[in-house]
């Protein structure tokens, strides 16, 4: 899969997000991330631990071709770790697989007080890749490439994160936005929005400012020629009709 065409997706695992006990970090440091390389998520889901609802979603994600998955959560030696075994159902159709080098590593960190739970921490889907954890060596683990695994815990998630999209997503293409504030409803432009070709990003917010409608009209693309062209169409409309505008 080449770098310039994929669609990142973000799967959060925790009742205890949802039901507020614990506050998400994952997200925004996700998309903070990803931004260093002109990237952006395409989706984001926080769920609860509840098997068939993870399962769904990482069906619906490998159906698409072009998916990257981070998945955060779910792999410890507790009951409600449920990660693995979905995983495994659900990208190798296979149950999982004692991965030998991590279970001679949690074997090495924890002594006799590995068994009798840590080490199933170690069964993983066949022919899982680990994903080295810098904190404690206890490893996440990825699959085909494209579907990454890693604890709940930020201060493990996100460095093993960083060097997964740093050595692996680094590269981009640059891309360009042009943004513009009008004193006017979005209707005035839909008929110049509908000329804008679907490669070239359109986000069109509307804003009131004194109870009158504005709206913040923005384009991205990777081509700045072809983007000042679009651009140029809504600013000659907002000029025609007098409308006040200003450049963001």
């Amino acid at each position: 899969m080449k770098n310039l065409d994929i669609n990142f997706y973000a799967v959060i695992i925790g009742t205890e997000i949802l039901n507020g006990r614990r506050e998400d970090k994952h997200f925004t440091f996700l998309q903070n991330e990803l931004a260093k390389y002109g990237h952006t998520l395409f989706a984001s889901f926080i769920v609860k631990d509840d098997i068939s609802l993870i399962e769904n979603i990482y069906e619906m994600i490998q159906k698409d071709e072009k998916s990257v998955m981070f998945s955060f959560g779910g792999i410890g030696s507790t009951p409600d770790d449920l990660t693995r075994d979905i995983a495994s159902k659900v990208f190798r159709k296979s149950k999982t697989q004692q991965h030998q080098q991590f279970f001679q590593d949690i074997i090495e960190k924890f002594k006799e007080e590995a068994y009798p739970y840590r080490v199933h921490m170690a069964d993983l889907p066949p022919n899982a890749d680990l994903i080295k954890n810098p904190i404690n060596n206890m490893s996440g683990f990825s699959l085909n490439e494209r579907f990454f695994f890693v604890p709940g815990f930020p201060s493990m998630a996100h460095p093993m994160l960083s060097n997964v999209i740093q050595e692996k997503f680094s590269n981009s293409r640059k891309k360009h936005r042009l943004t513009l504030l009008a004193k006017t409803s979005e209707n005035t432009l839909i008929a110049i929005m509908n000329k804008v070709p679907t490669h070239i990003e359109l986000s069109s917010l509307p804003i009131f400012k004194e109870n009158k409608p504005n709206v913040e009209l923005s384009l991205l693309g990777e081509d700045e020629n072809e983007l000042l062209e679009y651009f140029e169409l809504f600013k000659n409309e907002l000029d025609k009709k007098k409308i006040y505008y200003e450049l963001r």
